[in-house]
């Protein structure tokens, strides 16, 4: 595992959060603590920070963190769904509450997780290690048909059928229970000119496979509005994203929350009476720049999106 954990768009963020002393955040995807630490360090001693992760090595560094800074820090294990279901039940009121999509530089840093397609490993891909589901039961019992769904909906794989039928026949003649052994299957499975144009053949299939054994697009699709909810008047949302997937889900959240009349166009007067709750921070997903991604690579497919709440619409702020 690398000693140290590069934030994607630290600066950026900062700037759609603009995070000050007493504020409430929630990090719903603490991680290696990158982005908390800048936010945790402008929260002065009177501000609380709220890091969750369901991985428990995130834990530690969250208990690291908190020694460091001199804001209330807590740390909950668990999805960011679930825990935010759990925080308003408490009635939490938060000043901004951000998501740092996928996973983090330490999962796929360390080896016998199994999230990467580039060095030999069981096919683990759980975030919270204790968790039943991984992702060799996927490989191993689920039916062609559920297999060609997930490479299709979840990686946007062309080659999901054919990907989905090797794998089929191959785990009839011997288990899938290595990251190199399902590279081989894929390799097998499409034509020899995809596997040398673009990015790595068994990119799209292990992120297909990562997101179904993790439900994070369920997770997100649960998590944006109960964050929502939580922010105080002024509070901002703000999500980056590394695929489109995920980056759609955000982008339609937060462009509806700003739209105001929802009416017919050819209505010449506006009955519906719908205001919009927020304001757009970003009209556009904010990129990386070409120093940052020169500095690290992980970061050329990060898209970051905010938005501001301009009503409170879960209670008194």
């Amino acid at each position: 595992m690398p000693s140290t954990h590069i934030p994607v768009l630290a600066g950026e963020l900062l700037r759609v959060l603009h995070p000050a002393r007493g504020q409430t955040a929630i990090d719903c995807t603490f991680g290696g603590g990158g982005h908390a630490r800048m936010v945790a360090e402008r929260l002065g001693e009177d501000g609380t920070l709220i890091a969750i992760d369901r991985d428990p090595l995130a834990r530690e560094r969250c208990e690291a963190l908190a020694e460091e800074v001199v804001c209330e820090v807590r740390f909950i294990h668990g999805g960011y769904a679930e825990a935010l279901e759990g925080l308003a039940q408490e009635g939490i009121r938060a000043d901004m509450a951000y998501f740092d999509l996928g996973m983090s530089s330490m999962q796929v840093d360390t080896r016998e997780r199994g999230f990467s397609y580039s060095y030999e490993a069981p096919l683990d891909m759980r975030m919270d290690p204790s968790q039943e589901l991984d992702a060799r039961a996927i490989v191993a019992e689920w039916d062609q048909r559920q297999l060609t769904g997930v490479l299709r909906d979840f990686g946007e794989e062309r080659h999901a059928g054919a990907i989905a039928r090797a794998i089929v026949r191959r785990r009839a003649q011997h288990p899938i229970d290595t990251t190199l052994e399902l590279v081989d299957v894929i390799n097998s499975a499409i034509p020899t000119p995809a596997r040398f144009a673009g990015s790595h053949p068994a990119k799209r299939v292990f992120q297909a496979l990562r997101i179904a054994v993790n439900d994070e697009l369920g997770q997100l699709d649960r998590a944006l509005p109960l964050a929502w909810e939580m922010l105080r008047e002024g509070g901002v949302l703000a999500a980056i994203a590394f695929h489109s997937l995920e980056d759609r889900r955000v982008k339609r959240f937060m462009v509806a929350r700003a739209q105001g009349c929802i009416c017919p166009p050819d209505l010449p007067v506006c009955a519906c009476g719908h205001e919009p709750e927020a304001t757009l921070l970003t009209r556009r997903a904010i990129m990386p720049s070409a120093e940052e991604i020169a500095r690290n690579p992980r970061s050329s497919s990060a898209r970051l999106r905010g938005a501001c709440k301009l009503i409170d619409t879960g209670g008194q702020a």
